[in-house]
């Protein structure tokens, strides 16, 4: 009896729980894209997609749809499994060096492009970025076996807040 209701529920114009579906918004800038990641703020969206026949990463402002530029990373295609901070101000993405994959952060503020060292030159397979930019996880191979490494970024990057969100141990706010 409640298999048909949820069924219901979910094939129905107003979706799951009686919620309004959101409308689907078009993307510019190519058509076959892969591997999204939003920020926080739901503001930029990365994606994986084909520029001059390598796979890329596009970073999109969604209010006006603009492709915006990350210049530090051209010339290292391909480019893998993107991740943004919560403003965006830090890209995370796996690159190309030769013939060695590497875990690489833009700094969109300053321009540097900051690459993680990887002791024993294992293969990076995929990564996650925190929210605020402070930490980075990465599923490596090596050896034959795989695992996830977690790397603390605070002393490389500054914490990329929501807005109104006071800095912890700043001055600004509790400290606790």
């Amino acid at each position: 009896m409640l298999l048909p209701l949820l069924l219901g529920g979910c094939a129905g114009e107003s979706g799951w729980w009686g919620r309004r579906q959101a409308p689907a918004a078009e993307l510019g800038g190519g058509g076959n894209r892969q591997q999204p990641a939003l920020s926080g703020n739901g503001q930029l969206l990365a994606t994986i997609g084909e520029r001059q026949g390598r796979p890329s990463l596009l970073l999109q402002h969604l209010p006006d749809g603009q492709l915006l530029p990350l210049p530090q990373l051209r010339g290292h295609e391909p480019h893998s499994s993107p991740a943004l901070s919560w403003n965006g101000r830090y890209v995370a993405a796996l690159v190309q060096r030769g013939n060695q994959r590497l875990a690489v952060i833009v700094d969109r503020v300053t321009g540097r492009l900051h690459q993680l060292p990887l002791p024993g030159n294992p293969v990076p397979l995929r990564l996650s970025l925190a929210p605020n930019g402070q930490r980075l996880a990465i599923q490596l191979l090596q050896n034959g076996g795989q695992r996830v490494q977690l790397f603390d970024l605070s002393s490389l990057l500054e914490a990329d807040l929501p807005a109104g969100q006071p800095l912890r141990g700043a001055g600004l706010g509790p400290t606790e």
